[in-house]
């Protein structure tokens, strides 16, 4: 059995750019790699590296398992599941954080980001997390594991301590590949295009949520930042905001830089704004109203029970293997 996987936190609702970099590229892979099974789960002991208040952090975790089922993904190669319910991860979680080193984990930037961000103290599972998302990946032998440009560090420090551990106990995980999608990998905040769109930014008219009222879509893809030369054109140095706006379009119609630049040629900044929110709109639309469907549906528990169940098969299995080649066995 070869597994491609992913997961996404449950820290509020997923955005656009979670979307288009992740949950719809999903559906792309699982059309394009028919033999693999996509294990998806709803990353909820990431979320909680910070304080989740519990009852929005419960809502969270239902609205994300629906959002992935709302983007289409196919049931017939899919297992969908909640990490903190396949107990394995933070078995094998731990036994990562005994193969990492501390400097390893010191270098990743986004611990690094999150500590200059923390008002209060840090936690030391916000220090270790790269170790628990080792072991997500390791627990399955995922062969591929799709990522935005952001997290690739951390698939690197996956597969170095996947063969640090093949080496002191013999072949025992798969060393992962990384799937990076080249369009719209990263989208940037619609106010601020030099970072990244984020669901906890200052600035809510940067961020467009996936369940937000179309509307108001509309109005922030308009009032998205671009420059004074009005000029369509792809240029992520000079001209971050209009850049950042044409691979929205580029993700959502699969058109390159070049094709949308011709499109537009002469056309100025209103037009083009114009067309991609209601491209935007018409995406999302959609989703929505297959959201409403699964988050309304028991059909949604009755999925989320069996890929429990099948994932805990394949974190058992390989747990007892894990054990017995570190000497952890009566």
């Amino acid at each position: 059995m070869k597994f491609v996987l992913s997961g996404v936190k449950p820290t509020g609702i997923p955005t656009l750019g979670n979307y288009l970099g992740a949950l719809k590229n999903f559906v792309r892979l699982q059309n394009s790699m028919k033999d693999y099974e996509f294990l998806i789960f709803v990353a909820d002991l990431h979320a909680i590296t910070t304080y989740q208040k519990p009852e929005e952090l419960k809502e969270h975790i239902r609205t994300v398992a629906a959002l992935y089922l709302a983007c289409g993904l196919d049931l017939d190669n899919l297992t969908l599941f909640i990490q903190s319910e396949v107990h394995e991860h933070v078995e094998l979680g731990y036994v990562m954080q005994s193969v990492a080193y501390m400097g390893e984990l010191e270098r990743m930037t986004q611990y690094k980001d999150k500590m200059q961000k923390q008002v209060q103290g840090v936690t030391s599972a916000l220090f270790t997390y790269p170790a628990l998302m080792a072991a997500d990946i390791l627990l399955y032998n995922a062969t591929y594991v799709p990522v935005g440009d952001d997290q690739v560090q951390h698939l690197e420090l996956t597969r170095d301590l996947a063969t640090r551990f093949n080496s002191r106990y013999g072949e025992t995980f798969v060393v992962p590949q990384v799937l990076v999608q080249k369009t719209a990998s990263r989208i940037m905040d619609l106010q601020n295009p030099t970072r990244k769109m984020d669901k906890s930014a200052e600035n809510p008219k940067g961020c467009i949520f996936l369940t937000e009222p179309l509307d108001q879509i509309r109005k922030k893809i308009k009032a998205a930042v671009t420059d004074n030369d009005g000029i369509v054109r792809y240029d992520v140095e000079n001209k971050p905001g209009i850049s950042n706006l044409m691979s929205i379009y580029a993700s959502i119609t699969e058109m390159t830089f070049q094709q949308i630049e011709e499109k537009y040629h002469e056309c100025g900044y209103g037009i083009f704004k114009s067309d991609l929110a209601e491209l935007v709109v018409t995406e999302i639309d959609k989703v929505q109203k297959e959201y409403d469907y699964w988050i309304n549906s028991s059909e949604l528990d009755q999925i989320l029970n069996e890929g429990k169940a099948r994932a805990s098969m394949f974190a058992r299995s390989n747990m007892r293997k894990i054990y017995e080649k570190m000497g952890l066995k009566r």
